[in-house]
C-alpha cells in the first residue's frame, strides 16, 4: 500500500505579508512596547484599583516589566515567524502566585489578561493600518493573540496551583499544631503560670489559622469507610487532622445552632463518635471518650456505621468501661448464681434486675419481662433464699443493679430494655 504524502502546510495570510513589510511593523511594535506596556497597565489600575504594586529588585513594577517583556516577546515572533512565541514564564508564574496568596480567584486574573490583549491589539490594528497589512493577515494576528494569551494564562495558573498547594500545606501545619496543642492532657493543679502559658500558645497558635477561640468544643475520633476516603465537607470552624489513622475533629459550640445538622450531612457514610462539650481547656476529656466509645464500637457494644454522641449513651461508657474492676464485682455480688445453671441463672438475674429497676411488686416485674405474676413470685422467692437479708441491703442492691446493666449492655442478659 502507497503512503500518502503528507499534507502540506496550512496557508498562513501573515506568512505571505512581504518580509519588509513585517520588519517595519515589528520596528514600529517594538518602539511603542514601552509606551504601550505603561497604557496597559494604567488602564488595569484603574479598573482593578486594589491590586497591589509588587516591586522587582531595581524599583520597577514587576506588571511593568512582565506586560513589556510579554509585548516584546509577541513582536520578535511574529518577525521571525519561527514555532511559537516563548511564554517568559516566571514573571507571570509570579502573578498566579500573588492572586493565590491574596486570595483573589484566578477569574479576576484572566479578566485582567483580556484587558492587555484587548488594549495591545488595538495598537497594533493602528500599526498594521500604518505599514498596510493586510486585513486577513491582521485577523490572524488577533488569533495569534488570543493564543499567545492562553500561553500566559497557564503560567499563571501553574503559579497560583503552586501558592493554593503551599498556602493550604502551610494551614494544615498550623492547624494540626493548634489541635496538637488543644487535645494535649494536662496534669491536674497545674501551677497557674503553666495554665497561662498554655493559654497564650492557644491563642497565637488559633490566630494564625484565623480560628475564634469558643467557650466549649467537643472532639470526634472518626473511622474511615475506606483507605482512600476523601476528607469529610465539615464545614469552616471545624477542625479535621485526617493525619491519624482514626481522624480528630474539633468541634467549635457543637450545640450553635445548625450545627448537628450540618455535622450529621457532612459525616454520612462515616462512622466514629463525638465526645460531650466541654470547656476549651478540657478538650483532652471529650478526646478520651470519644475514644472509649470507638473501643466499644468497634467491640461491637455501641452501635456501628455511624458517627454516634457519647451523651446519648452515656450509661454504656460508663459502665463497659472499667471491665476488669465491673467483672470482679459481678463475680463477687453474683455468686448466689454459680450453681444454679446457666439458663435458670440467666432467668434469675433477669427478674433481679427488673425488680431492682421497677421496685414493684410481683405484677409490675411480670409485666416488664413478660411472664405471668406466679412465674415471678417463683423466682423472686429463691432470689431472697440464695442472698438472703443482703438483699433488702441499699449498697448490695446498688452493686447488683450495676453490674446487671452492665452485663445486659453487653448482650449477656435479655429483657425488654436490652441493647448493644
Amino acid at each position: 500500500m502507497t503512503a500518502r504524502p503528507p499534507a502540506p502546510p496550512a496557508r498562513s495570510a501573515w506568512r505571505d505579508v512581504p518580509r519588509l513589510q513585517v520588519r517595519r511593523f515589528a520596528a514600529l511594535a517594538m518602539a511603542e512596547a514601552p509606551v504601550l506596556a505603561e497604557e496597559i497597565l494604567c488602564e488595569i489600575r484603574r479598573e482593578y484599583p486594589h491590586l497591589p504594586v509588587v516591586l522587582d529588585d531595581s524599583g520597577e513594577p514587576m506588571a511593568l516589566v512582565g506586560i513589556r517583556r510579554a509585548i516584546e516577546v509577541f513582536v520578535q515572533h511574529l518577525e521571525t515567524a519561527e514555532g511559537r512565541p516563548r511564554v517568559p514564564p516566571e514573571v507571570f508564574q509570579e502573578f498566579g502566585r500573588g492572586e493565590g496568596l491574596n486570595g483573589r480567584s484566578l477569574d479576576s486574573l484572566q479578566a485582567i489578561y483580556r484587558l492587555g490583549v484587548r488594549l495591545a491589539w488595538r495598537r497594533f490594528a493602528e500599526i498594521g493600518l500604518q505599514v498596510e497589512i493586510p486585513p486577513p493577515a491582521m485577523y490572524e494576528l488577533v488569533d495569534a493573540g488570543y493564543e499567545y494569551l492562553d500561553g500566559l494564562v497557564d503560567q499563571s495558573v501553574r503559579g497560583y496551583a503552586e501558592a493554593a498547594a503551599r498556602q493550604a500545606g502551610e494551614r494544615l501545619r498550623l492547624q494540626r499544631r493548634l489541635m496538637e496543642l488543644l487535645l494535649a492532657e494536662h496534669r491536674r493543679g497545674d501551677p497557674a503560670e503553666a495554665l497561662a502559658e498554655r493559654a497564650d500558645a492557644l491563642a497565637e497558635r488559633a490566630a494564625r489559622v484565623g480560628w475564634p477561640l469558643p467557650d466549649k468544643v467537643a472532639v470526634g475520633v472518626l473511622l474511615r469507610p475506606a483507605r482512600e476516603a476523601v476528607a469529610p465537607a465539615v464545614g469552616q470552624g471545624v477542625l479535621l487532622d485526617m493525619e491519624y489513622e482514626q481522624p480528630h475533629m474539633v468541634v467549635p459550640e457543637p450545640d450553635a445552632a445548625g450545627r448537628p445538622e450540618l455535622l450529621h450531612r457532612a459525616l454520612t457514610g462515616w462512622a466514629g463518635a463525638i465526645g460531650p462539650p466541654v470547656p476549651l481547656a478540657e478538650a483532652a476529656k471529650s478526646l478520651r471518650w470519644a475514644q472509649a466509645a470507638v473501643r466499644l464500637m468497634e467491640r461491637g457494644l455501641l452501635p456501628g456505621g455511624e458517627v454516634l454522641h457519647c451523651t446519648q449513651h452515656t450509661e454504656a461508657l460508663v459502665l463497659l468501661q472499667p471491665e476488669e474492676l465491673i467483672d470482679d464485682l459481678a463475680s463477687r455480688c453474683l455468686a448466689p448464681l454459680a450453681h444454679c445453671g446457666p439458663t435458670h441463672g440467666r432467668r434469675l438475674a433477669e427478674t433481679l434486675l427488673a425488680w431492682l429497676e421497677t421496685r414493684g411488686g410481683a405484677p409490675e416485674v411480670a409485666a416488664r419481662l413478660g411472664v405471668h405474676p406466679q412465674t415471678v413470685r417463683y423466682r423472686l422467692r429463691q432470689i431472697r433464699e440464695l442472698w438472703g437479708g443482703e438483699i433488702d441491703d441499699p449498697d448490695r442492691r446498688f452493686e447488683l443493679e450495676l453490674v446487671l446493666r452492665t452485663q445486659r449492655l453487653r448482650g449477656e442478659l435479655g429483657g425488654p430494655r436490652a441493647r448493644r
